[in-house]
């Protein structure tokens, strides 16, 4: 069984029960994978069909060398049954239907330069007379002269965003084959159209 796959986030829902009950899910788009090399244990997917002009020189060259599909997502992850599948071979959503619980991996939405109330949470300062237009700043950042600087790691404004981030133990609530789309309780990183890694969830028997 192959531990993981690439989709492409859709956006959220909500899926209602049959007492009643409704729970927030992403919904991930995973279309056709194709078999593009394989090794001892690992086995190498492709995904996203695309022109063969958007492709660089040595992409195009390893697809057309072993007659495959011009795929843009290249991804390798581990597979207890290598032997099972051959180059070329194409995989469907189907696969993903013994996944209970899963791993999303996704780069999170970039925020750009961001102050210490978006960043960190902070509650700011008093927004009363003689507080200027100080009353969103993170307020003092180090001592007196011992000793003399700024600790390294203080929660102060910076980048904010744009950062691989894994959410475990997503539990799966649906498989929807004719529309090639998974359903997961629960939200994942990154923006709508984003890619994102799929894997059979570590903490949950994954490995």
């Amino acid at each position: 069984m192959i531990n993981g796959f690439i989709a492409k986030k859709v956006g959220m829902s909500q899926k209602f029960l049959e007492n009643g009950d409704h729970i927030p899910v992403t919904l991930l788009e995973v279309e056709d994978h194709f078999v593009v090399g394989k090794s001892s244990g690992r086995i190498k997917l492709g995904t996203d069909l695309t022109k063969e002009m958007r492709l660089n020189k040595p992409q195009r060259n390893f697809l057309k060398k072993y007659s495959l599909p011009m795929v843009r997502k290249v991804k390798e992850f581990d597979c207890s049954d290598v032997d099972s599948y051959e180059v070329g071979q194409a995989v469907t959503v189907n696969a993903l239907s013994d996944f209970d619980y899963v791993d999303v991996t996704a780069h999170t939405k970039g925020r750009g330069f961001t102050g210490v109330i978006k960043r960190w949470n902070f509650g700011g300062l008093c927004a009363s007379h003689g507080v200027s237009v100080s009353h969103r700043s993170h307020g003092s950042t180090g001592n007196r002269q011992d000793p003399g600087r700024v600790f390294k790691g203080k929660k102060m404004a910076g980048h904010y965003g744009d950062a691989q981030r894994t959410i475990q133990n997503l539990k799966v609530i649906e498989v929807i084959p004719e529309s090639k789309l998974i359903l997961v309780k629960g939200a994942v990183p990154g923006p709508k159209g984003g890619h994102v890694i799929i894997k059979k969830a570590v903490k949950k028997g994954g490995r």
